[in-house]
C-alpha cells in the first residue's frame, strides 16, 4: 500500500506555517505577531526555511509512515 505520512506532514506543516494565518514571523511592528492575516517577503522566507528544515526532520530523519488499507 501506498505511504501517505509524507502527504499529512507536508499539508499539516503547510498549514500551520502559512505566514500571517498563525503566526508571522518577522512581524510588521514585533518580532512574532499572532493571526494577523498580513505578510511580507522577509516572512515568506522565514517561514520557507522552517517549512524546510521541518519537512526534512520529519521525513528524513524520523520517516513519519501512514498506511492505509
Amino acid at each position: 500500500m501506498a505511504n501517505w505520512g509524507p502527504v499529512f506532514v507536508a499539508l499539516l506543516l503547510f498549514i500551520l506555517l502559512s505566514p500571517g494565518l498563525l503566526f508571522q514571523i518577522p512581524g510588521k511592528s514585533r518580532f512574532v505577531e499572532f493571526g494577523n492575516f498580513q505578510t511580507s517577503g522577509v516572512s515568506i522566507l522565514v517561514h520557507s526555511i522552517i517549512y524546510f528544515a521541518l519537512i526534512c526532520i520529519f521525513l528524513l530523519a524520523i520517516e513519519v509512515e501512514v498506511h492505509f488499507g
